[in-house]
């Protein structure tokens, strides 16, 4: 595998004009697609991911939301790595981003950084809710769309289709209609503004770097409330009082924040049950029940 993506960046030539790939090792991490440390004669490094080429899409997503953030964030609080090139080339498909160098810090300027991403690009945007083309979040799809109506785009493009993939699994999607049309009233009588989200933000998809920056990778983006990025730093853990503190100190939140949190969490719980299975599937039945009783919502 290593020959084959030298030979294709070496034919791409746009990574290589200035420097010959020296070696290519692997990088551990992901588990839908393989990492890569590119690295150069010249020193520098590379990193690059690759999978076969009928997901050749799923890295032109990737690419899309990165420059989207990277337009969006504040260089001195955050980092977003710039997607460098995109191939194909003999049944693979590569994503080449520039390198960075993860190192444990305090997370207050990650709070900031995103804050400052979530506040400009809410000011800046003429956009509704949505995403202009199809996107993935892991290995599912994420429906392409566009509403100015934040309670049903949520209900219509994030947890209904995610409800629909789990009837595999015993999901009928008639039975939480009464939930849906409560949900998609509640959340619009919020009235968020549009922001730019990162959409799949958990520990493993952010981090900070040597110069101490905020870092944010591995985007599922599209344009929503803020609050589901807030809120799914809260599913697995992973995120210190000092990050929230440094985004309260750049945009604090509703005080009514927390009362949506499993509500935009529950996505993500469809979304991991629907990949994964197992303890997943129980979470989202027990979330549903929950939210139910948390709202009086009757069955």
């Amino acid at each position: 595998m290593e020959d084959l993506i030298k030979e294709a960046i070496t034919n791409s030539n746009k990574i290589t004009k200035s420097s010959c790939v020296e070696k290519i090792t692997p990088v551990g991490g992901g588990c839908i697609h393989k990492a890569w440390c590119i690295h150069l004669q010249n020193g520098h490094r590379v990193f690059a991911k690759t999978n076969h080429i009928n997901n050749f899409n799923m890295f032109m997503y990737e690419y899309e939301c990165l420059v989207n953030l990277r337009e969006y964030s504040n260089e001195s609080y955050i980092y977003i790595p710039e997607p460098l090139e995109l191939i194909e080339y003999n049944e693979i498909s590569i994503l080449c981003l520039t390198w960075i160098n993860l190192e444990q810090c305090t997370q207050t300027i990650l709070g900031q950084g995103l804050a400052l991403l979530h506040k400009s690009s809410s000011r800046e945007s003429k956009k509704n809710f949505g995403w202009e083309s199809e996107g993935f979040i892991g290995t599912n799809y994420q429906e392409r769309g566009w509403d100015n109506n934040w309670g049903e785009y949520f209900i219509k493009y994030r947890l209904e289709p995610q409800l629909r993939i789990a009837r595999k699994w015993g999901i009928n999607i008639e039975e939480y209609k009464d939930i849906l049309v409560y949900f998609g009233s509640y959340l619009n009588n919020h009235k968020p503004s549009p922001s730019i989200l990162h959409g799949d933000l958990w520990s493993g998809n952010c981090g900070t770097n040597k110069n101490g920056l905020g870092c944010l990778y591995d985007p599922a983006c599209y344009w929503g409330d803020r609050e589901v990025d807030i809120a799914m730093t809260r599913l697995f853990g992973g995120f210190s009082s000092d990050f929230y503190r440094g985004y309260e100190e750049i945009w604090p939140l509703n005080k009514s924040s927390e009362e949506r949190v499993e509500v935009y969490n529950l996505y993500h719980l469809l979304n991991h049950a629907n990949i994964f299975g197992g303890s997943y599937k129980e979470s989202v039945l027990k979330t549903i029940k929950k939210l139910r009783h948390d709202f009086s919502i009757k069955s």
